[in-house]
């Protein structure tokens, strides 16, 4: 039975990966330190016997015991509420974690991928965004410290692959959305779908021009699984290229919730990009692989999450608990 661990594993996306490598027929290890992580995204596997849960922090020294296949670092804030809040631990999972991980790569002879970002691209010149393309970013704003984590985290990679020969592999991740979205993460469709369940006004930071492409989480983990089985290991682009304007994506959330809030807009955020597409010409090349799901019905399938959740979870607020993680088995 194959190995794999996957840091970030309480996460949005990281609890659906596990749930994605669990069906492959792969004995699973999530890492975790719940600094934006819950429990609640992967409480169902823990009764699987191919699943096993550390809970500890990837910036500290990391040890699995046993052999490992693959190492899949997804572990990161992800969102600019948690990454502003937590700028200093976002940058070291982005850099000591990295490199720790990497080094466990390499003595257990694991082939490594990491959850690089869009945000590399910084608020770019350049669009729609293509992997040639090296980015306008900031490097001293208040998003550097995602932006910059996620830079160094691929020249670290790269360097591993080259020095060292270790097989790795880098994915872009676009704006992805779908069930267990935390409703207060600051992301623009938790967001939309969080105001409109609790009655409130819906805001679009900005004019509304600004836009964003969303996929589906289940096309983004398909488009990941592939690339870790591919052989490439420069980076690729997984997203949907299916562009469309804050104000217009609004409007959307509205018309599908049955809602008649009004829309306000606030000042646009410092470094906030006002475009953003990704190019997925090497995805198909390499992998095979374009999204499937329509915005349509991956924004039903989402609302409908959101809308089964107790009352109370959609006034919780984001809470940094910032401890210092340790390990401990299932």
């Amino acid at each position: 039975m194959k190995r794999v661990l996957i840091t970030g594993a309480a996460g949005f996306l990281g609890s659906h990966l596990c749930e994605r490598f669990l069906k492959e027929g792969m004995y699973v290890i999530g890492m975790d330190n719940l600094i934006t992580g819950d429990m609640r995204n992967i409480e169902h596997l823990m009764p699987n016997p191919n699943f096993e849960f550390y809970h500890h922090d990837v910036t500290k020294y990391v040890h699995v015991p046993g052999e490992l296949d693959y190492i899949m670092h997804f572990a990161s804030p992800a969102s600019p509420i948690d990454y502003l809040k937590i700028p200093i631990q976002t940058l070291k999972v982005g850099a000591m974690g990295t490199h720790n991980l990497l080094g466990l790569a390499r003595a257990k002879k694991s082939r490594f991928i990491i959850a690089s970002t869009s945000e590399v691209y910084g608020d770019p010149l350049v669009h729609p965004q293509t992997e040639d393309y090296w980015g306008h970013v900031n490097p001293i704003g208040p998003r550097g410290c995602y932006d910059e984590a996620k830079r160094y985290q691929e020249a670290i990679t790269m360097a591993y692959h080259r020095y060292h020969g270790l097989e790795t592999r880098i994915v872009r991740i676009f704006n992805t959305y779908g069930p267990r979205m935390r409703l207060n993460d600051g992301r623009v469709l938790p967001a939309f779908m969080g105001q409109a369940l609790r009655g409130e006004d819906i805001t679009v930071f900005g004019d509304g021009t600004q836009t964003r492409s969303f996929c589906y989480v289940d096309d983004l983990v398909e488009g990941i699984y592939r690339l870790l089985m591919s052989d490439y290991s420069l980076p690729v682009n997984i997203g949907n290229p299916m562009e469309i304007t804050i104000g217009q994506f609004a409007e959307e959330i509205i018309k599908l919730t049955g809602t008649d809030q009004k829309v306000v807009y606030k000042p646009l955020p410092q470094d906030d990009p006002k475009q953003r597409q990704p190019d997925i010409t090497k995805a198909k090349e390499v992998l095979g692989w374009e999204p499937k799901v329509s915005r349509e019905e991956g924004l039903r399938i989402t609302y409908d999450y959101f809308r089964s959740l107790p009352k109370e979870r959609l006034y919780e607020e984001s809470n940094h608990r910032g401890f210092e993680g340790f390990s401990a088995k299932k």
